[in-house]
């Protein structure tokens, strides 16, 4: 049984962990000309990701943290794919895009403000530039219900496209007035049914809780409409109220906002209720069924993370394409502007829309390796580690695996000669249980405005 009552404590600032370094470390001493080089000299081997940001929203979810683009313009649309076409003929020049792609992912923004041809002609244009997608790429797009019709479903059926994934939140009218967002079940069941009809091999719902006037009863509500629906995976994440970062999360009055053991009621009754209906936890934020990759990747330790989320498909160059995309190489982040006119500008000069980044040292390497395990498969091979990087893993690690005796005393975390293994509370506490081999979370301490809270 899972004791909520230790994790109150446990409620305070932290990395999400969708990179080591996280985007805090990213900066211009990565030059343009450095990141060319890192393009040009990688692993014609390896396969590739791609992540295609497409940023228009219609009107902002107050909840959202993510970087959008507000319009009700079409000819700002129509701008955008102009200049993502710009950017793939200047990508390969710099990239062999011969190289098999096994995923590729459409974020936002809400991809599907695009119309169904608009969609149409970014398709064509990617597999134009990169011709070998694998035969079992995971080709996946985010869709908000409310933006979604049969045309444009067809299209990323055509288009290859296996996996969507729909933002619902939470189905509580007044929750959905707080955060500006307003979406009836019906809505979404449309969507449902449509992915359904054109055989989505994976059909996920996206649910938050912590949000304003959220409450135990409100989301059991929520849960009973969200689980009718019968997606094949589930993610249910903390909300991360960071308003010094995000201005339209200042809309939201603070005050109606769940306490911290509300929140942990809600997190403990869904833990509970998912697994009562036939979903498996997967890590800190996401149900799946038995019979999905996901489940089967976890149960053989080879789940990987990235700024998607949890994936199947490790051992990819992430190429980041549009405004913000962040892309990831065996040795670096690099992520393009984030203000239009510095990325159109960066185009129409000939050069690709990069911004900043940060190149890993070695130091950093063996820190992602660890922390990147931790967060994706909630153990770490220790001999596995030690023939990876030749050290010494007990001495490398000797202060984590101190603060890590808090977390031991308390069954969150095992810790023996051959490996670290999380606990089934531990897993739920990953956030700050990795935290011990960050190298850069001593510089934050104190401060109060950096991450959301891990609780």
């Amino acid at each position: 049984m899972i004791d909520f009552a230790k994790f109150v404590k446990y409620s305070k600032p932290g990395p999400r962990y969708t990179s080591y370094p996280t985007a805090l470390e990213f900066s211009d001493d990565f030059t343009y000309e450095t990141y060319i080089e890192k393009l040009q000299n990688q692993d014609s081997s390896r396969p590739l990701s791609l992540y295609f940001h497409l940023p228009f929203c219609r009107s902002a979810c107050y909840f959202c943290g993510c970087n959008v683009v507000f319009t009700s313009k079409e000819d700002k649309k129509v701008r955008y794919i102009e200049y993502l076409k710009k950017e793939l003929a200047i990508l390969k020049k710099h990239l062999d895009v011969k190289r098999e792609v096994i995923q590729m992912h459409f974020g936002g923004g809400t991809p599907t403000f695009f119309s169904a041809e608009q969609l149409q002609e970014i398709i064509k244009t990617i597999k134009k530039v990169f011709p070998n997608f694998a035969k079992d790429a995971e080709i996946s797009c985010e869709i908000d219900p409310r933006f979604i019709n049969e045309e444009q479903m067809k299209v990323l059926s055509d288009g290859g496209f296996n996996r969507v994934s729909f933002g619902v939140q939470d189905f509580d009218e007044k929750v959905q007035a707080a955060v500006h967002r307003i979406q009836p079940y019906e809505i979404t069941k449309n969507a449902m049914d449509l992915a359904r009809k054109y055989k989505m091999d994976s059909v996920n719902i996206d649910l938050i809780y912590g949000l304003p006037f959220q409450s135990l009863e409100t989301f059991k509500a929520t849960l009973e409409k969200a689980v009718s629906l019968d997606a094949d995976r589930f993610a249910v994440f903390n909300y991360a109220h960071v308003p010094w970062l995000k201005k339209t999360m200042r809309k939201i009055d603070e005050t109606t906002l769940p306490e911290p053991d509300e929140k942990l009621a809600i997190m403990k009754y869904t833990i509970d209720y998912m697994e009562s209906h036939g979903y498996k936890m997967i890590g800190m934020d996401h149900f799946a069924k038995p019979k999905d990759e996901l489940f089967k990747a976890i149960e053989k330790g080879e789940l990987h993370r990235n700024f998607q989320g949890y994936t199947t498909k490790g051992g990819a160059d992430l190429i980041g394409i549009g405004l913000t995309s962040i892309g990831e190489g065996v040795d670096y982040y690099a992520q393009n502007f984030k203000d239009m006119a510095s990325y159109e500008e960066a185009i129409d000069e000939g050069r690709l829309p990069f911004e900043r980044g940060v190149v890993l040292t070695k130091d950093d390497q063996i820190r992602q390796f660890v922390i990147m395990e931790l967060m994706s498969n909630f153990k770490l091979d220790i001999k596995r580690f030690e023939e990876e990087f030749g050290v010494d893993f007990k001495e490398y690690f000797a202060d984590a695996l101190l603060a890590l005796k808090e977390f031991e005393e308390e069954e969150l975390v095992k810790v023996c000669d051959e490996s670290i293994e999380c606990t089934l509370t531990g897993t739920l506490l990953i956030r700050n249980i990795a935290q011990p081999f960050d190298a850069y979370m001593q510089k934050y301490k104190g401060g109060t405005k950096t991450f959301s809270k891990t609780v």
